[in-house]
């Protein structure tokens, strides 16, 4: 029992390292765990005496919890048994596709990640590229929605800028969990994404299955009070124009919800513009002949157009790409909306509710310089304009838009400065040629000039006699 036992000496380091290891796991880690989790904390318990709509416990939830919650859930287990029935496969392996698809979808929510860094580099692109500001806001109605109740920011979908400018402006109110498409899910953006909360879809699956799981997240998160950011529209705009309500994430969150319900859902519709689209003329191009949707990232043209602008920025040379707008709606009660159509099938519902989300974002869309010059050109018909004419067209325009209670940005206040910073950005880009004073819409670049008049093409406005 006492004889000497030789074991190598490899042997004996490997024992003490794995020693070492249970040590601290049992006496240092869990110390240092409570010890960080203290101060974070109070660090978010400083951010929500700072934000207006605050981050709520189910966004702090440990991610394995969430995920094993979202895999276990009543209504995820009764989706596994339908499918494994229709397939044919066995419940087990059912349930497994049911785990992977709940772990790919869950985020991990860092406040760190998302206030200490992506509040603030939003910021700095924002004002780096444009002159952001802030349009319409209803102050009065922004401060009647019930704190309890979750917010769902709705919004038109014009350039992947979106998700930068609403972050940087919304980060003073809340934290804003984005539905992101399948795009983002390359290394290092993917675990980064997750950090900020946002979830990833699949826009484009059929499976029953998947979006059974993606459902009963989208609920389960609005049931805990998370503030999200959603684009009803599905994907950015090809033709610069407002499109149709795509019914997914909405049909989520409503099929979740009954008047009822603990928390109210709150809708607050986001309507955004810009003087340059980064995307513009990739969009354009995203298209095939039979018109079917074809985009495709071009990584060679992406690093030609981001490298031009550093070595401008570098000479002295670079210029903001004009004015990037955001303006707030009137909040949408999802409980009062209910109530008023509860004689009607749910699906009605949807698409009821879909509609009128889309009309309250459309109606809050600024218009800014380059959209209104695009209009006023167009609406020449090819006919070459001085700028005294373009002038007075912008004016009588200006005047219909505000007749119908349309938020016109018109930097200083002053039309002549806004005209001229309209036909500045489209002469700089050739979509705009002038020659001896007189302006013409550049043939090859017609389509631009329709692109950025269709964006303001749905608005209300009663021409003025």
């Amino acid at each position: 029992m006492f004889n000497t036992v030789e074991i190598p000496v490899w042997v004996l380091v490997i024992g003490g390292i794995f020693a070492i290891i249970g040590i601290l796991q049992r006496l240092l880690f869990p110390s240092v765990r409570w010890f960080f989790r203290k101060r974070f904390n109070r660090a978010v318990k400083k951010l929500n005496n700072r934000l207006q709509l605050q981050i709520q416990p189910f966004k702090l939830t440990d991610r394995r919890v969430l995920i094993d919650r979202l895999a276990h859930d009543p209504l995820v287990a009764e989706a596994i048994i339908e499918h494994a029935n229709e397939s044919g496969e066995p419940a087990e392996v059912v349930a497994k596709k049911a785990a992977r698809y709940a772990r790919e979808i869950v985020p991990h929510f860092s406040a760190f990640a998302y206030f200490g860094f992506a509040a603030r580099v939003s910021r700095w692109i924002s004002q780096s590229l444009y002159r952001v500001r802030l349009g319409y806001l209803d102050e009065s109605a922004m401060d009647e929605v019930d704190l309890e109740s979750t917010v769902v920011f709705v919004m038109n979908h014009r350039s992947n800028m979106d998700y930068v400018l609403v972050t940087y402006l919304a980060s003073a109110r809340s934290a804003l969990s984005y539905a992101v498409g399948e795009w983002a899910r390359i290394w290092p953006l993917q675990g980064f994404i997750r950090s900020m909360g946002a979830y990833f879809i699949r826009r484009k699956s059929q499976n029953p299955l998947y979006r059974r799981v993606l459902a009963r997240y989208v609920q389960m998160a609005t049931e805990g009070g998370v503030t999200q950011a959603i684009f009803p529209e599905g994907g950015l705009s090809r033709d610069g124009g407002l499109g149709q309500a795509k019914l997914g994430l909405l049909s989520y969150i409503v099929s979740g919800f009954t008047p009822d319900s603990k928390k109210d859902v709150v809708f607050v519709p986001v309507g955004l513009n810009y003087d340059r689209v980064l995307e513009d003329r990739v969009l354009l191009a995203a298209r095939d002949k039979d018109g079917k949707k074809s985009f495709r990232f071009a990584p060679g043209s992406f690093f030609k157009f981001f490298f031009h602008h550093i070595w401008l920025r570098m000479r002295g040379k670079f210029h903001r790409f004009g004015y990037a707008v955001v303006s707030f709606g009137k909040p949408v009660s999802l409980r009062e909306f209910v109530e008023a159509r509860a004689d009607q099938p749910q699906e009605n519902q949807i698409a009821e509710l879909g509609a009128e989300l889309m009309a309250a974002i459309g109606n809050v869309v600024p218009v800014l310089p380059v959209s209104l010059i695009s209009k006023v050109i167009l609406a020449a018909e090819g006919k070459p304009l001085k700028r005294i004419a373009i002038k007075a067209a912008a004016h009588k325009l200006w005047q219909d838009y505000t007749a119908c209670n349309v938020y016109n940005h018109i930097p200083r206040g002053d039309e002549d400065y806004a005209v001229d910073v309209g036909i500045r950005m489209l002469t700089i880009r050739h979509i705009l040629d002038e020659v001896d004073g007189v302006l013409h819409a550049n043939p090859d670049n017609m389509h631009l000039l329709e692109y950025y008049a269709k964006s303001i093409e749905h608005l209300p406005h009663n021409p003025t006699k």
